[in-house]
């Protein structure tokens, strides 16, 4: 019984092997296949997508009757459909630092049964422009602006020793906190930066870098108090103080946590002309150092402790809080993942940015031997050893390019994709906005642009907020924050 079905199911192939053999057994080209078309109670809705660079995909999805939904990357055809009304919705597309924009961005398309309907959305790159818009009033002699993790707030430092809270766009009336009392201010000291722990949530701390009465730096912890704007201005315990008493100027000025959740903090060299007591190539002092500690487990008795991964420690003669030596006056550094930038304000003729891995401790940036990639008070110097910036500008001419830069961030925020992994700086005498992107390795700039817009009075500083969104500190006493401008 079973041979016989066997025989008749092998029969009843004889047929189709037949029409096979007649086609060229499948072997030959079977031409295009044919979208889904429409059916006669059914319809189909034909999206074509133009103008998107090769290999780029789109984002468009289509929605309609009976929750239907459908992402396209590319031009579609979608068959049986059910009549009725189709939304197609286009996003933007980025694309290295241009935007794709769809046209239109929105339609509304009938499909009826037995018909193909059609919608196209073509795609335009338009030029990226960026402005500036003034957040708050106007602030006394501002230096820094930053926020905690997940506030809405912006905390503003005033040089003279106080930290404003921007709630809403305005300024509170009661500071945050006023330490104007213990604040020297001449030549370039004051109140210079803030950093909030990454566990201020929770902890309250936050921590300040100012120059003090003697002009020693200082970085001091405080917390907050249970007023939920005012800060707890008896609280301070001190950190790390370093003398710095022969001049007024070059007393560095960020305090920042790393994604490691070590403490760092950016020194100057002590001031003066080409570093006349060579503190930034000495090992044993704080000064023209990037220093980097652990505070995690703070108290009067041992305000922070070595990491292990220091690169001097147990090294006699060497301070175990130096992460990085050669420094001039960096005026900003900034963190992005595993990277470091520091913007190194020059003596005369150059300015400088030093990119490297985070994890890379020991490099010796230069000064004083060297001033950027120039040797200084020579053309010949020995250069073995040293770390030569990532980029640079001359001062030019009546310092046409500028002459103090200020280091920003790199952009991480959601308002500008475009622009996500350039980092952003400036010059305290021109004012300009410009950005970089640096390659895998950090060794590599490219895509350098000038914004062609620029801080009235200058840019004291940069500043980012809980988002991630960037501002500039000008010295016109106001704050702007970077913001799309006009389509071009």
């Amino acid at each position: 019984m079973l041979v016989d079905r066997a025989r008749k199911f092998l029969l009843s192939l004889l047929p189709l092997l037949f029409l096979l053999a007649a086609c060229g057994g499948g072997g030959g080209n079977p031409g295009s296949v044919p979208g889904p078309g429409p059916g006669a109670t059914t319809g189909a809705l034909q999206v074509n997508i133009t103008a998107l660079p090769a290999g780029t995909n789109a984002a468009v999805r289509v929605t309609g009757p009976n929750n239907f939904t459908q992402d396209l990357t590319s031009s579609q055809t979608l068959g049986n459909l059910a009549p009725g009304s189709y939304t197609v919705a286009a996003s933007d597309v980025v694309v290295d630092a241009a935007t794709y924009r769809p046209n239109p961005a929105t339609q509304s398309v009938s499909v009826a049964a037995g018909a193909t309907a059609s919608a196209s959305v073509a795609y335009g790159a338009g030029a990226l422009t960026l402005a500036l818009s003034q957040v708050g009033g106007n602030f006394d002699d501002p230096t820094f602006v930053t926020a905690p993790v997940d506030d809405e707030r912006l905390f503003v430092v005033e040089r003279g020793g106080t930290i404003r809270v921007l709630r809403n766009g305005a300024a509170l009336t009661v500071p945050w906190l006023d330490i104007s009392s213990r604040v020297f201010t001449g030549g370039e000291g004051g109140l210079l930066s803030m950093a909030f722990d990454p566990d201020f949530a929770r902890n309250g701390y936050f921590y300040v870098y100012y120059t003090d009465l003697q002009q020693d730096v200082v970085v001091e912890r405080f917390g907050s108090s249970p007023l939920p704007n005012v800060a707890d201005a008896t609280s301070g315990l001190v950190i790390l103080r370093i003398p710095h008493p022969q001049y007024i100027n070059h007393f560095g000025g960020l305090v920042a946590f790393g994604p490691d959740g070590l403490l760092y903090v950016g020194t100057g060299d002590g001031g003066g002309e080409g570093d006349p007591f060579g503190n930034a190539q000495n090992l044993a002092v704080g000064l023209g150092k990037l220093l980097r500690v652990d505070v995690r487990g703070a108290s009067a008795g041992q305000p922070y402790s070595i990491p292990s991964s220091n690169p001097y420690l147990n090294q006699p003669g060497r301070l175990p809080e130096i992460w990085a030596s050669g420094l001039r006056n960096p005026w900003r550094f900034a963190f992005d993942d595993d990277r470091l930038y520091i913007a190194d304000v020059g003596q005369s003729e150059r300015e400088e940015v030093n990119v490297a891995p985070l994890s890379q401790g020991g490099l010796n940036y230069g000064w004083d031997i060297m001033e950027g990639t120039a040797c200084v008070g020579t053309a010949n110097c020995d250069r073995s050893g040293l770390t030569l910036p990532a980029f640079e500008y001359e001062h030019g001419a009546n310092d046409v390019n500028g002459c103090s830069i200020s280091g920003g961030f790199v952009y991480r925020g959601g308002a500008l994709p475009e622009l996500a992994g350039h980092y952003f700086y400036s010059d305290y005498c021109r004012g300009f906005l410009k950005s970089v992107l640096a390659s895998g390795n950090g060794n590599g700039i490219g895509q350098q642009r000038d914004w062609g817009i620029a801080s009235p009075g200058g840019v004291v500083s940069f500043g980012r907020d809980s988002a991630g969104e960037l501002y500039i500190v000008g010295g016109d006493d106001r704050i702007y924050k970077i913001v799309r401008g006009p389509a071009s």
